[in-house]
């Protein structure tokens, strides 16, 4: 499907893909929505190197031990050997607190809420395009605080604006919760994530949120001065998602037709399929929808190719997910009105086209809201309660399930451990991940 519907293709390095302009259009908007909440939470970007050296990695133990097995090295640079290795950042902690050691001097100085976007390096053993690829696109979040107590705050704060725009952009249903400290992130003291449902039954992990405490600041050095005149040091967070969204929503949504694109982020909102295009007014029926529709701010393509039927276009742009069609032709234009598909559901209507514009943007927001409907209806009527150990064992036997997140509702659902049959004071959320 992905290479079907012109998202990517694969590149001469193992694991590695180039994003087409459809696939990179789904990305910026992405990127585009996202950044804006970041910036409304009072966060700022900036862009750091993509090389780091040995020693910084080095620094945090827990950290290098848990990504030395994903890190490509450069080892030459022109003719010359180079005295420290050099890694392609996996992740940028490292760097990102070799230089917060530099401007933090103060408590003038804090909070410090920083944001990259960049691509990353991590030599997975097996790739798939959008879901675990060797390089790909991603944000990473980077915070610096005074206390545990803000440091907490913040990584709160930025599961719920993941969880949020998953839910409300992404029309996807997550679960949001705490990492055992099994799966936590290497370095942190507490990692949180949101976890999605494919239509497979697996789980995706969409994103994840971090609270590092003081367990990078003092290797690194990152200390303030307090108001009390007393050297402190700082906690941290670190925040992230990437282009494993493209295929959570593809998985989430997708069909046998082909993709199944949320409005908010579909590259086309809305295309225009001229009807009988040689006849007289049609085709300038069609223009004036097009410009209707681009300036009511609807993201709009009008398919004017005479290269190919009428019939391909349906099942081309079927096959691209875009949440509306509408279809002008002698007929229509005779009646004052445009024939309209919702991809979502594939129901027919029509629209007077003096009110087309209001309508369709009517539409693409029942659309959003609908498909977030059946993604949810389908995760929960997917996700069940156990009760007993032979229960566990049994998901366990079939899915070759693992821990995905514990709720922040810890109210368990039985009064004993399935594994123990002491009380239980623990609620885990278990699935098959990819």
């Amino acid at each position: 499907m992905v290479t079907q519907t012109d998202l990517m293709d694969y590149t001469p390095v193992r694991g590695c893909m180039a994003l087409k302009p459809y696939g990179n259009r789904i990305w910026e908007l992405i990127h585009e929505q996202l950044d804006q909440m970041f910036k409304d939470t009072g966060h700022e970007n900036v862009s750091m190197p993509m090389l780091i050296p040995e020693s910084l990695l080095l620094k945090e133990a827990d950290h290098v031990e848990g990504f030395a097995p994903e890190v490509a090295w450069v080892t030459q640079g022109g003719t010359e050997p180079l005295q420290e290795r050099l890694a392609v950042r996996p992740t940028s902690e490292t760097i990102f607190c070799t230089m917060f050691s530099k401007w933090v001097q103060s408590y003038r100085d804090l909070p410090l809420k920083y944001n990259q976007w960049c691509s990353v390096m991590r030599w997975e053993k097996t790739t798939r395009p959008f879901l675990r690829t060797a390089e790909f696109w991603w944000q990473e979040g980077h915070t610096v605080h005074a206390t545990a107590e803000e440091a907490e705050e913040e990584t709160q704060q930025m599961l719920n604006v993941y969880k949020t725009f998953c839910e409300k952009n992404l029309a996807i249903p997550v679960f949001a919760g705490q990492k055992s400290d099994k799966e936590k992130f290497a370095g942190a003291r507490a990692t949180y994530s949101v976890e999605a449902m494919m239509q497979d039954g697996k789980a995706l992990q969409a994103g994840t949120s971090h609270n590092f405490g003081t367990n990078f600041a003092v290797p690194f050095n990152i200390q303030y001065l307090s108001k009390d005149s007393k050297l402190e040091y700082c906690h941290e967070t670190s925040w992230g998602v990437s282009t494993r969204l493209i295929g959570a929503i593809i998985m989430t949504h997708g069909d046998e037709r082909g993709l199944k694109l949320p409005p908010m982020i579909a590259p086309f909102q809305a295309v225009i399929l001229p009807i009988a295009a040689h006849k007289g007014g049609v085709m300038e029926k069609c223009e004036e929808a097009f410009n209707a529709l681009k300036a009511a701010g609807i993201r709009v393509k009008l398919d004017d190719r005479d290269n190919v039927s009428p019939g391909w276009k349906f099942n081309e742009w079927e096959l691209k997910g875009v949440p509306v069609r509408v279809e002008l032709g002698p007929k229509d234009i005779e009646n004052g009105v445009a024939t309209v598909m919702r991809r979502d559901t594939f129901e027919k209507t029509t629209i007077p086209l003096d009110n087309l514009a209001e309508e369709i943007k009517k539409l693409l927001e029942d659309i959003q809201q609908n498909m977030y409907k059946i993604a949810d209806e389908f995760r929960l009527a997917h996700t069940k309660d156990v009760h007993t150990y032979d229960e566990e064992d049994k998901i366990k036997e079939e899915t070759n399930a693992t821990s995905r997140n514990m709720p922040f509702d810890q109210t368990p659902f039985g009064d004993t451990c399935v594994c123990c049959g002491r009380k239980a004071d623990k609620v885990m959320y278990f699935a098959k991940a990819y």
